[in-house]
């Protein structure tokens, strides 16, 4: 639990630093004012946690400072994370295995969201937990998908089924899914396209994805997640609207969380749509990529240490 949480922590040190600066270190021991609460509320509204997350936060503290005006920093941000965590409950994605192998995971999201990059560090993560992996290309629109994918599963040692640029992303769905199945593979991981002519386009070819591998298991994909770039902020809850509403989500994987001081964004897009986080990309190498853990997220924001378990 301590490795996890110092991930968290290094990784979303860009949206601490920006709390702490606009609060002038108010969780580092300065005591609590008028004038740090209107600063806090201010920092998290920039963080983007959202309006109702950050009037419930604040209507915690506030009710604490009003029975205890001694109140200090550090005792406002235990609040603040007890609030955060408990409004991320039920939020954390716990991946389950298919009752016939392959699981499918389809990874969906617009271009520049990470979405190639973490189809090769999931892979590489379930890979270490002794599961059998075989990749999907089925970004056949951009070449440098195709080309990115590769040099992903040489580097780390993954069975890849990949096409040539413009080759029919379903019919190598359909490949994989039965060449995963033949070996006996635990999981396949889909990486779609995020851009095409149209976004009318877009999502047929989604919808072409998923009837091709319904064509050999009714039930696939069984994970359907909107791979998201973390930086974007609030304008992450839009993508996750559309993506839902066409292609009916299953979860999320939250990217970049470790460039960005807008780390809040996940919890409205969890708030609103009922999605589970089941990771966070929280740097560049393959291990950065993170089962999401409500507490740890919401002790690191606050820039808290981790609770040792008892």
């Amino acid at each position: 639990m301590f490795g996890l949480f110092k991930k968290f922590k290094d990784g979303l040190a860009k949206t601490v630093s920006a709390i702490a600066a606009k609060t002038h270190g108010l969780f580092g021991g300065r005591k609590l004012d008028a004038a740090s609460l209107d600063e806090l509320e201010e920092a998290l509204y920039t963080a983007d946690f959202g309006v109702e997350t950050t009037t419930e936060i604040l209507a915690e503290i506030k009710a604490a400072f009003r029975h205890d005006p001694t109140l200090q920093g550090r005792q406002a941000a235990e609040i603040g994370a007890a609030v955060l965590a408990r409004v991320l409950v039920g939020s954390e994605g716990r991946l389950t295995a298919a009752a016939v192998s392959p699981t499918v995971i389809a990874l969906i999201g617009v271009n520049g969201s990470g979405k190639t990059t973490t189809t090769a560090k999931l892979g590489w993560r379930l890979k270490q937990d002794g599961r059998t992996i075989t990749l999907a290309a089925c970004d056949t629109f951009r070449a440098a998908a195709i080309e990115q994918l590769k040099s992903w599963a040489t580097r780390l040692d993954l069975e890849l089924v990949a096409s040539r640029t413009g080759g029919d992303a379903a019919a190598v769905a359909f490949d994989a899914w039965q060449a995963a199945r033949v070996r006996g593979r635990d999981y396949l991981i889909v990486d779609t396209a995020g851009r095409l002519h149209t976004k009318g386009n877009l999502l047929e070819e989604l919808a072409k994805i998923r009837r091709v591998l319904q064509k050999h298991d009714p039930t696939a994909p069984q994970h359907a997640w909107l791979v998201v770039d973390g930086s974007l902020g609030s304008n992450s809850l839009e993508q996750a609207r559309v993506f839902h509403k066409n292609f009916g989500l299953t979860g999320l994987v939250v990217t970049k969380l470790d460039g960005t001081s807008r780390g809040g964004a996940i919890v409205s897009i969890w708030r609103e749509l009922r999605l589970p986080i089941y990771f966070l990309g929280l740097g560049e190498q393959p291990e950065d990529l993170q089962p999401f853990d409500a507490v740890s997220y919401a002790r690191a924001v606050f820039g808290l240490e981790d609770k040792p378990t008892a």
